[in-house]
């Protein structure tokens, strides 16, 4: 299931799994007839056909994510169709205009926080929980969180940076729970995406897009969003996932570890891309400087605290009887 799969991310995601032999859950809010809140053409049918045109087996069905007895009926359903849930991954309002404002925290706009919190962040624990109870009563099974940048920051205001940091987080404490199950849990992000709101940005299409490094080189660098589509359909496959629960993944991380490419034939690797940083004003290049160095000291107070921690904790009760019997713990 892809929850979320009407455009972006989300929709590059489930055409690669419908690639890779899936059958495809494509929801959204998004439906012919239907517009997206926000006014955006694309549709979960549109995604759907793209899945079934190309071979692929998908199901689109109307849901609001944010309202949990929707998501529920969503879950009830596949069940009874499949048996099992495989594979969830939330992409939802990765691209939700309400965390669009790109300002300091002093300076934002909060008239729709509320609602921001409860479509992009809410609407991931709701369907996150509804998944877990199936793929646990299973022993198998991968959530992914779609997220932003393969740091701890993101781009926008305060309200984006907390979803896009709660998400990361969410699948780091989820995966702590899931992982006596058999149930993995990880985040991931693309490079610079080539999403329609971003072609339609620098004025191109997925056929000529390369003219759009004449706006800006970096644009030269970016990758569909099928790419981290086969970053998330090669993850599914792997048979030893759970060793990679609870980290924080990238596409162009992924695609070298898998030999990925994208549509194109290319293999995108915005993690060793020469950035152009001219277009970036120098007040923000001090931010990021500043918020570096700080991240480097924090992570590091972290690691020694979380050590000190996990030292203090008491051994597993199997293990001690393991070694107790003389047999060495795993």
């Amino acid at each position: 299931m892809v929850a979320g799969a009407t455009r972006g991310a989300g929709r590059g995601i489930a055409r690669a799994l419908g690639e890779a032999g899936a059958t495809v859950y494509v929801t959204g809010r998004s439906t012919v007839g239907n517009r997206s809140p926000y006014n955006r053409p694309e549709t979960i049918e549109e995604t759907a056909g793209m899945i079934t045109a190309a071979g692929g087996s998908a199901v689109p069905v109307r849901v609001d994510h944010t309202v949990e007895s929707e998501v529920e009926s969503l879950f009830q359903r596949v069940m009874r169709d499949h048996g099992r849930l495989d594979l969830l991954v939330n992409s939802i309002a990765g691209e939700d205009p309400l965390m669009a404002q790109w300002c300091s925290f002093w300076k934002t706009d909060l008239t729709h926080a509320e609602a921001a919190l409860r479509q992009a962040l809410l609407s991931h624990i709701i369907a996150a929980k509804h998944a877990a109870t199936h793929m646990i009563q299973n022993r198998r099974g991968l959530i992914v969180e779609v997220t932003e940048n393969d740091l701890l920051w993101a781009g926008g205001n305060p309200v984006a940076q907390a979803v896009k940091l709660a998400l990361k987080g969410l699948a780091l404490n989820m995966a702590g729970e899931l992982r006596p199950h058999g149930v993995a849990a990880l985040a991931i992000t693309p490079g610079f995406l080539r999403s329609e709101t971003m072609l339609e940005h620098f004025g191109v299409t997925e056929e000529n897009w390369r003219d759009g490094g004449k706006k800006d080189k970096n644009f030269l660098e970016s990758e569909s969003p099928l790419f981290v589509g086969r970053a998330v359909a090669a993850l599914a496959a792997d048979p030893e996932i759970l060793k990679l629960s609870g980290q924080l993944l990238s596409s162009w991380e992924v695609g070298r570890k898998y030999h990925l490419t994208d549509a194109d034939g290319t293999r995108p690797d915005w993690g060793n891309a020469k950035i152009d940083f001219s277009q970036i004003p120098e007040w923000l290049l001090e931010v990021m400087r500043a918020g570096t160095e700080i991240q480097i000291e924090w992570l590091g107070n972290l690691t020694k605290r979380t050590r000190q921690f996990q030292a203090r904790l008491p051994r597993a009760k199997a293990r001690q009887s393991r070694r107790k019997r003389g047999v060495s713990a795993p």
